[in-house]
């Protein structure tokens, strides 16, 4: 009897593996879920103006797109040419 129950969670342990070795990784969730804003080119335009001037809209919820472009918009004077080219091309 001595033997039985480690040889029991021995078997236990390989069975319990062998299921979880079946499962493939998953993939993390989305930092931001929802719909990505513009193209990778417009980000690329405005995000050194964002991280410079939008840092109490990115610790509030950096996924607030709405609040990042109005702090864009409260800037527009300080913005870089890229990046108003970018909201103005978009009716911003």
């Amino acid at each position: 009897m001595g033997r039985v129950l480690p040889l029991s969670l021995a078997l236990l342990t390989l069975s319990v593996s062998a299921a979880l070795a079946q499962f493939p990784p998953q993939p993390a969730a989305p930092k931001c879920p929802g719909p990505v804003q513009g193209t990778a080119e417009d980000r690329a335009a405005c995000h050194p103006d964002v991280v410079s001037l939008c840092q109490t809209e990115l610790r509030t919820n950096e996924c607030d797109v709405f609040a990042i472009l109005g702090c864009l918009q409260r800037n527009r004077a300080r913005i870089s040419a890229a990046c108003r080219h970018v909201l103005e091309s978009n009716g911003k």
